[in-house]
């Protein structure tokens, strides 16, 4: 199983700039717009009816898709299937059997720093978390009672799914998070000299006031915490 970050645009040129100045490397620009950092693989959709979530790759999902028909609406698509989680984020479940086989490992970090995973806020962690355990999903981190569980696929993917009202700054369904650690202020530092609009200063995990994290979101609004822990 492969996965793709899909963000939509309505202006491909700003998004191709959006992360070109971030240091993506586009890795594609023929039948779609590829980027990655190395580790998250995001396609930029000019599509009119592309939403943002995510693309997961396999060669049959009928039966799966069979399966969470009885947890939550599921539709057919041209290629594939089509559900959402109770976060509202789209997950597609492509059938394609043409998609390339992308070589990562040469490939530099963004400036953005290491990324961690896709983050979703949740009415209904439960639900959630069946949903994504039925994908092939597997818990490695948090539990109910704590609020928040990060998940990760066989392709080594990771999902991080939380409870609502559980994060107390802006939150985007869904949102890349990168954690960078005492590194963080620098990367900070570095996304403004690009002068790359920042959505949310965050200053209310520390006691005096600085802004050691910030969200940002591209042009089709998929959101990215840029965190340091």
């Amino acid at each position: 199983m492969k996965a793709i970050i899909q963000t939509p645009t309505n202006k491909l040129d700003d998004s191709l700039d959006f992360y070109s100045r971030l240091n993506f490397e586009l890795i594609e620009l023929n039948e779609r717009t590829i980027f990655s950092d190395g580790k998250a693989i995001i396609e930029v959709n000019p599509d009119r009816y592309a939403r943002a979530g995510l693309k997961l790759y396999a060669d049959n999902w009928r039966d799966i898709a069979d399966e969470l028909q009885e947890m939550t609406p599921v539709i057919q698509t041209r290629t594939g299937f089509l559900l959402a989680d109770p976060s509202g984020s789209m997950i597609y479940l492509e059938e394609c059997g043409t998609l390339p086989s992308y070589d990562l490992a040469a490939i530099q970090t963004s400036v953005l720093g290491n990324f961690a995973g896709l983050s979703l806020e949740t009415t209904d962690l439960q639900k959630s978390l069946a949903i994504w355990l039925k994908l092939g999903f597997k818990i490695t981190s948090g539990s109910a009672e704590h609020g928040w569980m990060s998940l990760i696929g066989p392709s080594g993917f990771t999902v991080s799914i939380m409870k609502i009202l559980n994060c107390p700054h802006l939150f985007f369904n869904p949102s890349l998070s990168y954690f960078n650690g005492q590194n963080n202020p620098a990367i900070i530092q570095k996304i403004r000299e690009l002068d790359i609009p920042i959505t949310e200063e965050i200053t209310v995990f520390n006691d005096e006031g600085i802004v050691d994290n910030i969200i940002i979101r591209d042009r089709g609004g998929l959101g990215f915490f840029i965190f340091n822990d």
